[in-house]
C-alpha cells in the first residue's frame, strides 16, 4: 500500500529549507530551485505546492510567525501560572529581538520581506500577514488593561505607546543585526519604556487584569 502523503507536513519541510536558505544568503538570493536543493526533493514538487517564488516566500512568512507565536507562549510559560500585562508586553516585545540564531533569522526574513515588497509588485500583490495589526491591538489592549486597573499611566494612549514599543523592538533589532548594539542594551532601552508605561508592580492595582 503506497504511503500517504501529509501535505502540511511536506510544506512545513519547504518552507524550513526556505528559511535555512534565507538565513544564509538573505531573501533576495533565493530562488525555488535552491529551496528545492536544501529541502531534498525536485523543483517540480516545490512548485507543485506554491506555483511561484511569491506564494512559497508568504507561506515561508507565516511559518516564521508561527515559530514568533510559540516564542511568545514559551516567553510567557517561563514568567509564570497567570503573566499580567506587564509580563505578557514584555514577553511579545523581547521575543521580537534577534538575540538567537532563530530570532535572527525571523527578524531578518521578516524585514527583508517587507522591503523586498516595497519594489517588488508581485510581492506586493501577496497579503503582507493574516492581519498585520494583531501585535498592535493586543499590546494597545493590554495597556488598556493595565491602566483600567491601575497599573499603567493613566494618561498614555495605549495604541500609541503600542505603536512605539514595536517599532523601537523593530529599530532596535536591526541594530543587534549589524553590530551597533548587543540583545543586552536593547532589552535595557525597552524595559526603560516598559517601566515608563506601567507604572505600578502587578499585583497592587485596584483590579486584576
Amino acid at each position: 500500500m503506497p504511503k500517504r502523503v501529509d501535505h502540511e507536513e511536506r510544506r512545513g519541510q519547504i518552507a524550513e529549507a526556505l528559511v535555512r536558505v534565507a538565513g544564509r544568503r538573505g531573501l533576495h538570493a533565493v530562488g525555488m530551485r535552491d529551496v528545492a536543493a536544501e529541502a531534498g526533493v525536485s523543483l517540480r514538487l516545490v512548485q507543485y505546492y506554491f506555483e511561484t517564488k511569491e506564494k512559497l516566500l508568504l507561506y515561508g512568512l507565516q511559518h516564521l510567525t508561527d515559530r514568533f507565536t510559540a516564542r511568545v507562549g514559551a516567553r510567557l510559560a517561563a514568567a509564570g501560572p497567570a503573566p499580567g500585562p506587564r509580563a505578557t508586553a514584555e514577553a511579545l516585545v523581547l521575543a521580537s529581538l534577534p538575540t538567537d540564531e532563530e530570532s535572527r533569522t525571523f527578524h531578518l526574513l521578516y524585514s527583508s520581506y517587507a522591503i523586498l515588497s516595497v519594489t517588488d509588485e508581485a510581492l506586493a500583490a501577496q497579503p503582507f500577514i493574516d492581519n498585520p495589526d494583531a501585535a498592535e491591538d493586543a499590546l494597545a489592549g493590554l495597556i488598556a488593561g493595565a491602566q483600567e486597573a491601575g497599573l499603567a499611566d493613566p494618561g498614555a494612549d495605549a495604541r500609541t505607546e503600542a505603536v512605539s514599543l514595536l517599532a523601537m523592538a523593530a529599530t532596535l533589532g536591526t541594530s543587534i543585526l549589524v553590530g551597533q548594539r548587543g540583545p543586552e542594551s536593547a532589552t535595557a532601552v525597552l524595559r526603560h519604556h516598559l517601566d515608563r508605561i506601567f507604572t505600578a508592580p502587578e499585583g497592587t492595582g485596584t483590579r486584576e487584569v
